[in-house]
């Protein structure tokens, strides 16, 4: 079981994630959406495409940008649709 951690709170927990480049993703269904906010950043990757991004906030503190996913990933890096990804501080324990 893989879960995600911040400012003390679980923002995800999952058996069932998927490890890309040393990231578990989780699915969208393990995730704790109140403590996610949309923000207006995003990356590219060359093989897994335009990345979107979350704004965690946990008790009154945000960490903006700590994590992400593809909502419209290549084919390529298809296994990860709508799955999110941690950095940034937020700890993921397996």
């Amino acid at each position: 079981m893989a879960r995600a951690v911040w400012n003390g709170e679980v923002i995800a927990e999952s058996d069932k994630t998927v490890m890309v480049e040393g990231n578990h993703y989780f699915p969208p269904d393990s995730l704790k959406r109140d403590l996610l906010a949309d923000s207006p950043t995003s990356s590219v990757c060359p093989w897994k495409g335009t990345a979107s991004y979350y704004d965690v906030v946990v008790k009154g503190e945000t960490n903006a940008g700590a994590a992400w996913y593809y909502p419209k990933p290549k084919a390529e890096a298809a296994e990860i649709k709508d799955h999110v990804a941690f950095w940034n501080g937020v700890t993921v324990e397996v």
